[in-house]
């Protein structure tokens, strides 16, 4: 059974609010361009709205959640385990559903490339952070 007042809340937080900064990084400066070129858009076709980023939020949040859950429930607690898992969490579940998904709706390899490559490396940061804190 978890034991939700047991998972070290602040660094979920902490690890979800870290996962937005290297969002803004993935998407702005290192893959801005490229990800919008991989969906066939530019930056004026992109309406300014705060609902994808309140969605990304709380899916970032339950994603963080069951990483905590998953890290204490193993007894995760280093770096390199963290990031293991993360890894492995990254590749095998988010990755290979992109890849799936990708080939059901026509998305470029560089599309799925940028999509699951962004959320690996987020889930290797949150199992970092969440084993060592």
């Amino acid at each position: 059974m978890v034991d939700f007042a047991a998972l070290n809340w602040v660094a979920i937080l902490v690890a979800t609010v870290g996962s937005f900064v290297l969002g803004y990084l993935w998407y702005g400066p290192v893959f801005g361009n490229a990800w919008l070129a991989a969906q066939g858009k530019t930056a004026d076709d992109i309406e300014p709205s705060p609902t994808p980023f309140i969605i990304t939020f709380f899916t970032t949040l339950v994603t963080c959640i069951a990483m905590a859950i998953i890290l204490d429930m193993l007894d995760v607690s280093s770096i390199a385990g963290g990031a293991l898992l993360g890894l492995m969490v990254g590749l095998a579940f988010i990755t290979c559903s992109n890849i799936s998904d990708g080939a059901y709706c026509g998305w470029s390899w560089k599309l799925v490339a940028i999509q699951s490559g962004y959320r690996t490396v987020y889930c290797v940061l949150m199992g970092i952070v969440l084993a060592v804190w």
